[in-house]
């Protein structure tokens, strides 16, 4: 059966995180535990698909107010055709120059974190928000398919890849063409794989950075399902506190 396929074929990208990518991942967390000691944030940022890693991360149960999800509702689609549809997001974040729009009154700072998740990793708005993220003072962490980036050339005009404008680099380990599933009689695979391992990795490194800055002390308030008992009524507003506290740096 096909989703026996799927099955198949995610868990050995699941495999190849865990045994090729662990040490990337704990890289990009100390360096995230490091800034965050310092102050800073981590802002995360995607287009199109890659915003659901994102918003996987923060505000999300289980996470806490050290992450800044970067989002443009532009840079999303809300519809399939039409006004908020994938046509023009797919226009818009190929087009050089947004990127700088994009980070006005932004509390974006020295020393902060930036992450770019982009499964191609060749789409001019990713490349542009590391770049301007890197100007800035920012470490960028890129998490992207290096089997795109080995087998495809930069279209932008700075000639770079997302991968060749990150400080540290994770895999997520998907194929270049992301659909994972091969039909009989079809000319291109099905069911994509890249969301899983963005979620995956994403929720590792909010894992890892709890750990680490849990060893340096700090204790921030985790945001918490109200399904977990003995939470105080006021945890979640502390979080929310927390977070525009952290903004106001």
């Amino acid at each position: 059966m096909s989703m026996n396929k799927y099955r198949e074929q995610v868990t050995k990208v699941l495999e190849r995180i865990w045994t090729t990518q662990t040490a990337s991942i704990e890289k990009a967390a100390a360096m995230m535990a490091e800034s965050i000691a310092a102050g800073g944030l981590v802002h995360l940022f995607g287009s199109g698909h890659s915003v659901l890693p994102v918003q996987d991360v923060f505000p999300r149960y289980g996470s806490f107010p050290v992450f800044r999800p970067l989002m443009d509702a532009r840079l999303q689609w809300q519809n399939v055709l039409g006004s908020g549809g994938a046509k023009g997001l797919l226009w818009l974040e190929r087009r050089e120059g947004y990127a700088k729009v994009l980070f006005e009154n932004e509390p974006i700072r020295k020393g902060d974190i930036m992450v770019v998740f982009s499964h191609g990793g060749m789409n001019a708005v990713g490349i542009e928000v590391a770049i301007e993220a890197r100007e800035r003072g920012l470490k960028v962490v890129a998490i992207t398919s290096m089997d795109n980036q080995n087998r495809s050339r930069s279209t932008h005009s700075s000639g770079k890849k997302l991968s060749e404008v990150a400080d540290v680099v994770i895999d997520n380990c998907v194929p270049a063409e992301d659909a994972l599933v091969a039909i009989a009689g079809w000319k291109a695979p099905v069911a994509a794989g890249s969301t899983v391992a963005f979620v995956t990795i994403a929720n590792s490194i909010v894992a890892e950075v709890a750990a680490q800055i849990g060893k340096r002390g700090m204790t921030p308030p985790v945001f918490v399902s109200p399904n977990v008992p003995g939470i105080p009524a006021d945890n979640n507003p502390q979080v929310f506190a927390a977070y525009e506290k952290a903004l106001r740096r």
